[in-house]
């Protein structure tokens, strides 16, 4: 089971870091991600870690802003978010490939587990 947490309201330019704390079994094995769904939009890619611990992706729309980590002690997965815009506001959503599909890690599908997602409001 994953739990997404760290969601809340913050203002354009601040900053949150969210956290995907895994129970049950240890996710140091597995390719981890966060997505983001707007209001009456499609889930979209945000970020992506291998299991250990790099190379990382970013959306365009995020690069050099959102920084993606993991701590495979904790069994925990990170999302430090800088200079957040409006545009951010969406609930975010971790997830695992837990049987290490061939599908892109870019998309949904390339995902078995998911969080139950955390809002994030970024006001202008």
């Amino acid at each position: 089971q994953l739990q997404a947490s760290g969601g809340g309201l913050v203002q354009a330019g601040g900053s949150l870091r969210l956290s995907c704390a895994a129970s049950g079994r240890t996710i140091s094995r597995y390719r981890m991600a966060w997505f983001r769904q707007a209001p009456g939009r499609e889930r979209e890619f945000v970020a992506v870690i291998k299991s250990t611990g790099s190379p990382t992706y970013y959306a365009d729309s995020v690069k050099g802003r959102f920084t993606i980590s993991r701590d495979n002690a904790k069994n925990t997965v990170y999302l430090q978010m800088n200079s957040l815009k409006p545009e951010g506001t969406a609930v975010y959503y971790c997830a695992a490939d837990s049987i290490f599909t061939n599908s892109s890690p870019y998309s949904v599908q390339g995902y078995e587990d998911w969080g139950q997602g955390t809002l994030v409001t970024v006001s202008s």
